[in-house]
């Protein structure tokens, strides 16, 4: 007689449950955050107003008169960055960092009147990107996120196995609206589940290369350019992905593991003079900069970062709505020679693809279109979150964890192996973390389960 196929259904199950338990929390933050993040340039437009838009004129300052506004108006402050006005109708900003504080200070650029400050990491924006990304809590934070994201993967892959059609497409393909109770949020949580998996994964991928672990390992295989670009000009041991933090992107994240070249011929003379960390006294003016970001075609919107040593650079930087715009320029700041210009088609092809995945994750590629994709996204994932939570708390026994019940006379799962391996592999973090659930599961939770069966049946 034909052996009956086992089911590993309530092992997937209890795998899911696992995977679910640890992300719904997260992925409840990461989806309020990132609709907050999401519609930044419209709520910037709408709390900001007084600060970001100006009317406009027919004659701008130049940049060294209004940096030299900054500095009167600062004097105890260091000027770290420079954002020319985006367009005709909005300010100019400096970033300055002033009594352990970073702010952002407006200015008219006609007639170069001070509009106001901006606390750089205390405003909402800010707040919610250092959330979505760290939890304001640092590498610890960073690495809660990865794991977040990686278990995520899990539960997307064993959700798509428990939602597989076994013969019915109600509850499967649409919900049954007309049900009550734990069948509608079953439905709810499955149908959104499969319908948003594909999504749910290009931006769990797509933002987990930004992580601090998994993100710079992938970009250190992939962020790769040819070692002659930089070989005409000195290098320092410094990366440009310094000039970016969690409520700030400066660099876009195909330029974070590039070398920061130094400034020209002093460059070697202050390094031997053991001198490579005194003040920066750059020769040419900050107008001398923006014009050359205008030479070479740069997107407005660009920033650029002064420097902060003897031999550091001006650097223009754009994180370009569309990446097709990104560009990075490194300036000598005695000489003025562009030592660097690395632009979009200078990427390597998964170095590409991974930084129109960012602008699609962040909404900003296809403009308000891009918006409502991603605001869907993030809606249907706070669905299937707290429609999961429900369920669980609808099923659970009165008193009870609510661990879904697994027979133990199963042969082993070899397909379910190899996948967790595999996910181990990709994702060195979950790797580790599933070895310490499978751990607790065997030694702890399946004990305790075992005895109070033995303790049920003996009564």
């Amino acid at each position: 007689m034909k052996q009956p196929k086992p089911n590993f259904y309530n092992l997937a199950w209890r795998w899911h449950f696992y995977a679910g338990l640890f992300v719904a929390p997260f992925m409840a933050m990461l989806a309020l955050t990132g609709i907050i993040y999401l519609f930044k340039p419209q709520l910037d437009s709408l709390m900001y107003s007084s600060l970001l838009n100006v009317p406009a004129g027919h004659h701008t300052v130049p940049a060294d008169d209004l940096l030299q506004k900054v500095k009167s108006a600062y004097p105890q402050g260091q000027v770290t960055q420079y954002l020319p006005p985006a367009n005709a109708g909005r300010s100019a900003q400096f970033v300055v960092k002033n009594a352990g504080h970073e702010l952002n200070v407006f200015v008219d650029p006609y007639h170069g009147d001070i509009l106001g400050e901006q606390d750089a990491k205390q405003n909402l924006q800010a707040l919610a990107r250092a959330i979505h990304g760290e939890l304001m809590i640092g590498t610890v934070g960073d690495r809660l996120i990865e794991l977040a994201a990686g278990w995520g993967v899990v539960l997307v892959v064993s959700g798509v196995f428990l939602w597989w059609p076994r013969g019915q497409a109600a509850g499967i393909l649409w919900p049954r609206l007309n049900s009550r109770g734990r069948v509608l949020w079953r439905d709810l949580h499955a149908v959104t589940g499969f319908w948003g998996a594909a999504l749910l994964l290009v931006m769990l991928l797509s933002g987990m290369t930004w992580t601090g672990f998994w993100g710079k390992q992938y970009a250190q295989v992939w962020n790769v350019f040819p070692a002659a670009m930089w070989d005409n000009v000195p290098t320092s041991d410094v990366e440009a992905g310094s000039l970016n933090n969690a409520a700030r992107q400066t660099v876009p994240w195909a330029m974070e593991n590039t070398p920061m070249p130094m400034s020209g011929d002093h460059a070697e003379h202050m390094a031997h003079g053991g001198m490579q960390h005194g003040p920066a006294a750059p020769i040419i003016s900050l107008q001398d900069v923006q014009n050359i970001a205008i030479e070479r075609k740069v997107e407005p919107g660009y920033s650029i970062t002064l420097p902060t040593t003897a031999t550091g650079v001006f650097t223009i930087a754009v994180f370009a709505d569309d990446p097709r715009n990104d560009a990075t320029l490194h300036i000598d700041q005695y000489t003025g020679k562009v030592l660097a210009d690395v632009r979009f088609e200078q990427y390597g092809a998964v170095a590409r693809a991974t930084e129109i995945g960012v602008m699609l994750h962040e909404g900003k590629m296809f403009g308000t279109f891009n918006q409502i994709i991603v605001l869907l996204i993030c809606l249907m994932i706070l669905l299937s979150a707290v429609s999961g939570v429900v369920i669980w708390w609808k099923r659970r026994p009165q008193g009870k964890f609510g661990v879904p019940p697994l027979r133990h006379d199963l042969p082993k799962w070899k397909t379910g192996v190899a996948i967790m391996l595999v996910l181990a592999v990709v994702f060195p973090l979950v790797g580790a973390s599933l070895v310490v659930v499978w751990l607790l599961d065997r030694l702890l939770l399946s004990r305790l389960g075992r005895q109070t069966e033995s303790a049920s049946t003996s009564s």
